[in-house]
């Protein structure tokens, strides 16, 4: 696999995410990286800094859940399918129905751990 086809294959990096919630568009950003052989995520947005919980990778679908309290206190459960440089799926709160969820990877790398 080259370099390419691997970051084509993998959520890691720096992404821009909008949320369309019934109460208007969220944007955040969310990075991965890959940690001890584990993929980790912080997500930012709304002027907090939240990490992911239970990150899975299963072919093109990346799953994880976080908590916010800005808007609202929410658990948030995500399921988008990425492909390339774009990923889509949705966002759910609770029984509150699905929000659509879009976003683009930057062009530039993740930070590295140190």
């Amino acid at each position: 696999m080259t370099a390419d086809t691997d970051r084509t294959a993998s959520p890691e990096g720096v992404w821009d995410l909008t949320v369309a919630t019934p109460v208007g568009r969220i944007r955040a950003v969310v990075e991965f990286r890959r940690r001890d052989g584990s993929l980790t995520g912080v997500a930012s947005g709304a002027g907090e800094d939240v990490p992911l919980r239970d990150v899975a990778v299963e072919g093109p679908r990346v799953t994880w859940e976080q908590s916010v309290t800005k808007p609202l206190r929410l658990n948030l459960a995500f399921a988008v399918d990425v492909h390339g440089d774009s990923l889509e799926g949705t966002s759910r709160a609770g029984r509150l129905p699905a929000s659509k969820v879009t976003g683009t990877r930057r062009a530039t790398p993740a930070r590295t751990a140190e």
